[in-house]
């Protein structure tokens, strides 16, 4: 047995994760549910035999139970697109993974060195005057994004992804100890996702100071969503007022600015650039294509640092079990963080044995 204590912290964030209540949870565990409470809200020990059942049920080792206590983030401090469409179990699960990523990140910053912070606050801004400043404190000018997750990364954001099977939730982010994150879930198109990352950079720099919750919040993060990856000069070069250009042209324009044709069809109509009657037959068309679908659709945003982290750590010999058994999860958890970059990962490499491994991790330089 351990002889750590358990963490009740943990045994909260792995019911949350998996998304189970606590009645559930003590029917499946075959723990009384008046226990539960009790071990959950850290007036009592469990058992080893309690620990057991419990690791078995949530699909964690026993180790994780018995490391420090884990942060898992308020909802208050977290934005979430789809507060009312969502369950509660919904957003307990996604910030559960958020506490985990904290830690994963953590960890890869012992080992690398990796970008400062560069965001400053911006919370008395106009939102489209806010995606002008920073545009030009990254002296970005009015160029298109190429890849919005290595710019969020190249300026200090913690990028993750969130592999929910939920469609109701689209993204999040916080600040967490003074660091940005940003989490993206993985079942939202390539270009829904690029906005969805603008979004949760508009909330990160406007919203630092206040609980990023509310309708207005949200239109405020979407219009610096839309101005960012789309600049105003920058659309109105290409796209000339008055404008009528048919579904395939518009499919065409919307490859400049890696944005959907519904994002780009929305800014050309709050430019004034289409009528809302044309503005509404776009919309018609659209909806032909079908929900959650896009019309000739882009390749997905990647994200280049945690490529290169864990290209890194394979080549010295880190394997990804290892790296799951540093932060007391299994493989399959450490994947659901990695943008899928974690399927093509050696589950082991040589040398393999825990004391390699350590051996190996005490000579790890940054880079």
């Amino acid at each position: 047995m351990n002889q750590n204590k358990f963490s009740s912290t943990r045994l909260e964030a792995a019911r949350r994760r998996r998304g189970l209540t606590k009645i559930t949870l003590a029917d499946l565990s075959a723990i009384n549910t008046k226990r539960l409470y009790t071990l959950e809200s850290g007036r009592a020990q469990p058992t080893e035999g309690e620990v057991e059942s419990l690791a078995f049920t949530l699909k964690f080792p026993i180790s994780f139970f018995y490391r420090p206590d884990l942060e898992i983030p308020a909802t208050g401090t977290a934005s979430f697109r789809s507060m009312k469409s969502m369950s509660a179990s919904e957003r307990d699960a996604a910030l559960a993974a958020g506490a985990i990523a904290f830690e994963l990140s953590a960890w890869i910053e012992e080992l690398f060195e990796l970008p400062a912070t560069h965001m400053p606050d911006l919370r008395d801004f106009h939102p489209q005057q806010a995606a002008i400043a920073i545009r030009s404190f990254w002296k970005i000018g009015e160029r298109p994004i190429g890849n919005m997750i290595r710019l969020l990364e190249a300026n200090g954001v913690k990028v993750f992804s969130l592999a929910e099977q939920c469609r109701r939730l689209d993204a999040f982010s916080l600040w967490h100890r003074e660091k940005p994150f940003v989490f993206l879930n993985t079942l939202k198109t390539a270009e829904h996702s690029r906005m969805d990352a603008a979004h949760e950079l508009g909330h990160l720099l406007l919203h630092r100071h206040g609980v990023p919750r509310g309708r207005d919040m949200e239109k405020d993060a979407q219009a610096f969503a839309g101005a960012f990856l789309m600049p105003e000069d920058s659309v109105r070069g290409i796209v000339h007022r008055p404008a009528s250009p048919s579904i395939n042209q518009l499919i065409e324009l919307k490859k400049h600015w890696g944005v959907s044709v519904a994002a780009l069809a929305y800014r050309l109509h709050e430019l004034g650039i289409l009528t809302d009657w044309y503005y509404r037959t776009i919309c018609i068309q659209l909806s032909e294509y079908g929900r959650g679908k896009e019309p000739d659709g882009m390749t997905r945003d990647e994200s280049p640092l945690l490529e290169k982290v864990f290209t890194e750590m394979w080549k010295s010999g880190i394997s990804k079990t290892d790296v799951a058994r540093r932060l007391d999860i299994y493989p399959a958890d450490l994947d659901t963080m990695l943008f899928g970059l974690g399927k093509e990962l050696p589950t082991t490499v040589s040398p393999s044995s825990d004391s390699d491994a350590r051996e190996i991790r005490s000579r790890f330089k940054v880079v």
